[in-house]
This record gives C-alpha cells, sequence and structure tokens, in this order.
C-alpha cells in the first residue's frame, strides 16, 4: 500500500478548514436571523403614544434609567413584547418597542393598536 500523496492531503486540509468555516459562519448567523424572524412574528403589536408632550423612550423598564429616543404625541409606535417595570400613574407595563432601536416606554402613555403585546 503506498501513502497518499502531499497533494491529495492538502486538498482535504483545504475542505476540511471550508466546511469548518461554512459551519461557524451558520452558526454565528443563527441568532441574529432568529431574532429577526421573532421580531417579524410580533410586529403586529403596535400603539399609540398618548402622552401630551411625547414620550420619551429608556434604556431600561424604569424612570431613573437613561433616555435613549422620544416618540412625539400620536405617533404609531412598533411594539415587541411587554414586561413588569417601575409603576408609571398606577400602570406597572413597559413596552420594549422596536422603532428604529430597541428601547422601553411605560404603556401608561401608550394606546394599544389590535391586539395587547405578548409577554416578553
Amino acid at each position: 500500500m503506498s501513502s497518499p500523496s502531499p497533494l491529495a492531503g492538502a486538498a482535504r486540509r483545504i475542505a476540511l478548514c471550508a466546511a469548518a468555516g461554512a459551519l461557524t459562519a451558520t452558526l454565528a448567523a443563527a441568532p441574529a436571523s432568529a431574532l429577526s424572524e421573532e421580531a417579524a412574528a410580533h410586529s403586529d403589536y403596535k400603539g399609540r403614544v398618548t402622552a401630551k408632550s411625547g414620550l420619551l423612550l429608556r434604556d431600561k423598564p424604569t424612570r431613573s434609567s437613561r433616555i435613549v429616543g422620544h416618540a412625539a404625541y400620536g405617533a404609531v409606535v412598533h411594539i415587541f413584547c411587554k414586561t413588569s417595570g417601575e409603576t408609571v400613574n398606577g400602570n406597572p407595563r413597559w413596552y420594549l418597542l422596536t422603532d428604529g432601536t430597541w428601547a422601553w416606554a411605560s404603556a401608561a402613555y401608550i394606546a394599544n393598536i389590535g391586539p395587547a403585546p405578548r409577554w416578553c
């Protein structure tokens, strides 16, 4: 029996590296595409901003967290999900909005359009 040629061994190594690279790329992209699919599945949750002065958008579901944006009075916002957070005007619900950036807004100032959002 003869040993494989150096050229055949190099071809196998290249093929193995290519397969490993393709698997790595697939696994790295999976969480992002799964999140995109989930966001699309829940994009039908909408609400209208009822705060006359507009609504501050925050990085956490509390009034003391960092402000990351603003939604104008009457604006329609896209809601990904809801959670319990700091109570605002007797309402402990906060919505995670997907308008341009992911941000939290108090549900006390958003009127649902259609079905109520799912829980986060």
